[in-house]
């Protein structure tokens, strides 16, 4: 028994039916039963405005006379009342939360939505709108025969797999065929579309994961790429520093032999100017000599100069370079093989690559089917 029945003095029931009838809970339009549908407008009247289907047992009663599922309404007030215990706690104080047709703020005490008087004329209403509505529809509401316009489809063939009516059947096109209620083949192809919208979701989500699988796999290739081309930089400029050092120690052994050979020439220029000049002074001192008159004047000179000059002639040959001795060849450095080598750099193949490759050469030109592994 529902404890709303057994708080306060006696059942409740009456109340409730009471406050139903003189309130009009439930927001009855008195046009509803002028209307030309009322079942359709009586619907309308009984769906929670929480859950959006019809009122389900038990119905409560607002203070603003607006109706709830009692479910629909413990909902909304947990989620009012996050930090409210349900009964048997040892929290006695109550909650609030809001009308969600009206706005208007319900305090509930200590019992919560169980507090709330049940609204037995609706429950009533419900189930008797229910007996109606399992009643046959109306001829406009229910698919009719096409070949019989005032036929009602109310089997289903199953030999030709088409929804039919009874007159069909007894004299129509589907009397030689094998038919079923509407209602079995109904819920037989109602479970296989269940089944099949769950295997889509499945399939969805097998793809939704194979889409973040490869997400991650593009995000996980950007940045291997970024950290293989940074590496690779790092290489180029070692080796391009490499090749600096070795230019600047080459240059420099070209520069000590530059300085080397120019440095022996220019020593050689200059004893060669001092002889140059010690062979002309010796040439102006002859050239007196001839100038002399005298013969005994000249005489006492003559022979020692002469001897001087021969000494000089004598002494003079100094040393010289030899031939190709400014050729710089054996400074010539062959790159070829270098260029060769740079042209031939390439990625080292990874042991899958060598593996793909034995296999394109056991099966001739056929190429192996490669599957991309999800990054882990």
């Amino acid at each position: 028994m529902d404890k709303s029945c057994v708080r306060g003095s006696g059942c409740r029931t009456g109340v409730a039916l009471r406050r139903s009838s003189s309130a009009v809970p439930m927001d009855f339009q008195p046009s509803i039963l002028r209307d030309g549908s009322p079942m359709e407008s009586l619907e309308k009247q009984l769906l929670c405005p929480i859950c959006l289907e019809m009122f389900s047992k038990p119905v409560v009663i607002l203070p603003c006379q607006h109706n709830l599922c009692r479910k629909c309404a413990n909902d909304i007030f947990q989620a009012a009342n996050p930090y409210w215990q349900s009964r048997g706690s040892s929290i006695i104080s109550g909650g609030r939360f809001r009308c969600p047709t009206c706005r208007h703020e319900v305090l509930l005490d200590r019992h919560g939505v169980y507090g709330l008087q049940r609204n037995l004329l609706v429950e009533n209403i419900i189930d008797i709108y229910k007996q109606e509505f399992s009643r046959p529809l109306k001829k406009g509401e229910h698919p009719m025969c096409k070949e019989h316009e005032d036929e009602r489809i109310n089997i289903y063939c199953v030999t030709c797999e088409v929804p039919t009516c009874s007159m069909c059947k007894v004299f129509g096109a589907h009397k030689d065929c094998e038919v079923a209620p509407l209602q079995s083949i109904f819920q037989g192809q109602k479970s296989e579309l269940n089944n099949c919208i769950s295997m889509l979701v499945a399939g969805n989500d097998r793809i939704q994961t194979i889409i973040s699988q490869l997400e991650d796999s593009c995000r996980s290739t950007e940045e291997n790429s970024e950290a293989a081309k940074q590496e690779l930089c790092a290489r180029f400029d070692a080796f391009s520093a490499l090749l600096e050092e070795k230019k600047t120690e080459l240059l420099g052994r070209i520069t000590r032999e530059q300085e080397d050979k120019t440095s022996f020439v220019q020593g050689l220029i200059h004893k060669y100017k001092e002889q140059l000049e010690k062979s002309s002074r010796l040439v102006e001192t002859a050239i007196q000599a001839m100038e002399e008159t005298g013969g005994a004047a000249f005489l006492m000179n003559a022979k020692q100069l002469i001897k001087t000059i021969v000494e000089a002639s004598k002494g003079g040959r100094l040393e010289k370079i030899e031939q190709g001795y400014e050729n710089m060849d054996a400074f010539t450095v062959s790159l070829e093989h270098l260029a060769d080598a740079v042209r031939a750099l390439d990625f080292e193949p990874d042991e899958e690559d060598e593996f793909y490759e034995e296999v394109e050469e056991d099966t001739g030109d056929t190429e192996p089917e490669r599957v991309v592994a999800a990054p882990q």
